[in-house]
């Protein structure tokens, strides 16, 4: 595995994917791609340098910055704007990703109406492998008593 990109939007699901990617990096030597994706209209990436001012950077971008600062793994950033999905997935294509890593949130069945969920959006998306990490808590029974 050589590169990973980490779709990230500074929420507490994004936070674990970036903890969970920069482990995968860790212990496979790969560089990290962590993305922003600005759900806007228009359609676009443009490459941030990993060592910009405070100012040069988006905001989501800084904080996974901050959090690698003390890890030791290769890590660029890339800003984009578009459909998150579709743009997370086109991250991954343009740096010839082996893994795409997400985070999920666990929600109700009218949340997931309201806010269609990026993490299955992604793997629909992409041809690339796709690791969802979810919360950190026992799955629920789905079973009817």
């Amino acid at each position: 595995m050589k590169t990973i990109v980490v779709g990230y939007d500074a929420s507490e699901p994004s936070q674990r994917a970036l903890a969970r990617a920069s482990s995968l990096a860790g212990a496979y030597d790969a560089k990290l791609v962590i993305t922003s994706v600005s759900p806007v209209t228009g359609r676009g990436v443009h490459m941030v340098d990993p060592a910009p001012g405070p100012g040069d950077i988006p905001t989501e971008l800084a904080h996974a910055r901050t959090y690698l600062q003390d890890k030791d793994v290769r890590a660029r950033y890339v800003a984009a704007e578009g459909e998150p999905a579709r743009m997370i997935a086109s991250v991954a294509d343009e740096h010839d990703a082996d893994l795409i890593v997400v985070g999920t949130r666990e929600v109700n069945v009218a949340e997931r109406i309201r806010r269609p969920s990026i993490s299955r959006a992604v793997a629909s998306d992409s041809r690339r492998d796709v690791l969802t990490v979810h919360p950190d808590q026992p799955p629920r029974d789905r079973r009817r008593p």
